[in-house]
């Protein structure tokens, strides 16, 4: 039986919602189940939650709970990260409350923009000592990969480790799932090749199959648009699907701010106009802390029995492909070796993969429509340099991805951005390493 170890399990519901997922199928139901985090509070009721999720599955694996990571990670078959370093207060506040005195607003501020280069800059580390632990304890771990900003933090990783790692995200399938509501489709009958980076990636086909032969189901989401259905909620990414003609898979208050085109502070109509939820992020946080003690009492309590239902993430299908020889596709997050040509070799992308006994297999896509290769671009350029200041400690190159933000220099000078990260680096303080 395999062991599995959970890094940031005290994120107790996202761990519940995986630890259901692996142990509901038979064959992984008695794998050793290695919880891990820094938090002795949280790490204990997600140890009781993980006792509570396999009695209600009849499923009978060894659990084990420790603050030491090396000792959750000895003899790993699979390790999984879900780790937020900073947490919410101070790091994402800092990332949210200091661009404000700029006139910088964003809305998750986790994976592009200068929140997302921050929290990429005190992950990547973290991840990186992690990796170098698995090199010695389980140097033929697969590592699964949940943190943001993915794209940044898996890059880095295959630069500077051996660590076969696949980054896996939920945008995908989500939004397949949200677009079949929509078009009124059951999205079993769904097919689907969508590639890009991730948070942009794009359905390249979005088809089913009729007694006539393939559907493309592009023109229904096309009347989605042209008869004012679009939830109000998702009103960027059909504005950006009226452009590009093509959806991509991040929802849209993610995407307002990979762009320069809709969060603009002497611009209000747009924020209106577009129903973009500002401080979003801050706002779930705040929702979850106050809801999490009410939360902990109730999965603590002997009384509670859990409902365990199977969550859409890929992780556990992974790992059970890989155990049993089971071939499934995902989408994932892995080093652009040949797979989309036109963007940069080595950049991480997010593709199809095929997984099976031989492990994650990546296939290749080939060349992406050109405008959306040019707007993946934007992002890539920043990423590649956030992952360079992070792998060389130059703080030059900090300056330079945010430089090159697209919301960032649509909104600030030069000036402005060189103070502003100065800024950033001086709250962070000792959450970052020292740059020269």
């Amino acid at each position: 039986m395999p062991k599995i170890t959970f890094i940031g399990a005290g994120s107790t519901v996202f761990a519940k919602n995986l630890m259901g997922d692996i142990l509901s199928y038979p064959e992984l139901a008695d794998a050793t189940i290695s919880l891990h985090d820094i938090d002795p509070e949280r790490l204990r009721t997600s140890e009781i939650v993980a006792h509570k999720v396999a009695e209600a599955l009849d499923a009978h694996p060894t659990i084990q709970a420790t603050t030491d990571r090396r000792a959750a990670l000895d003899g790993a078959d699979y390790a999984i990260s879900m780790i937020q370093v900073g947490g919410y207060k101070p790091c994402t506040v800092t990332d949210f409350e200091i661009p404000k005195k700029y006139g910088l607003r964003q809305t998750i501020a986790d994976t592009l923009g200068i929140g997302g280069i921050m929290r990429g800059l005190r992950t990547i580390p973290v991840l990186l000592d992690m990796c170098r632990d698995m090199e010695e304890l389980c140097p033929d771990v697969t590592f699964l990969q949940y943190v943001n900003p993915m794209a940044m933090n898996c890059w880095a990783i295959s630069r500077a480790t051996k660590i076969k790692t696949v980054g896996l995200c939920h945008s995908v399938q989500g939004t397949a799932a949200q677009l079949a509501r929509d078009i009124g489709v059951p999205v079993e009958e769904i097919n689907y090749v969508c590639a890009g980076i991730n948070h942009m990636a794009f359905y390249l086909r979005f088809e089913r199959k009729t007694e006539d032969g393939v559907e493309d189901l592009y023109p229904r989401i096309r009347q989605v648009l042209e008869e004012g259905r679009a939830p109000a909620w998702n009103l960027v990414r059909y504005e950006v699907f009226r452009r590009l003609g093509y959806f991509v898979t991040e929802s849209s208050e993610h995407f307002a701010e990979y762009v320069p085109w809709f969060i603009k502070r002497d611009r209000p109509d747009l924020i209106e106009k577009f129903n973009i939820p500002l401080d979003e992020y801050i706002r779930r946080c705040e929702v979850q802390i106050a809801s999490w003690e009410r939360m902990r009492q109730d999965l603590e309590n002997p009384e509670t029995r859990l409902e365990v239902r199977r969550s859409h993430e890929y992780g556990s299908g992974i790992i059970h492909s890989m155990e049993t020889g089971t071939p499934r596709v995902i989408n994932g997050n892995v080093p652009n070796d040949g797979l989309i040509h036109n963007l940069p070799e080595g950049c991480c992308v997010e593709v199809p993969c095929l997984v099976d006994k031989n492990g994650v297999q990546p296939i290749s896509v080939g060349n992406l429509p050109p405008h959306l290769a040019a707007l993946m671009q934007t992002n890539i350029n920043v990423q590649a340099l956030t992952v360079e200041a992070a792998l060389t400690g130059k703080r030059e190159h900090i300056y330079h991805a945010a430089m090159l933000d697209p919301h960032t220099a649509a909104e600030l000078d030069l000036e402005q951005i060189w103070n502003l990260v100065d800024d950033l680096i001086e709250a962070h303080g000792d959450w970052l390493p020292a740059y020269h």
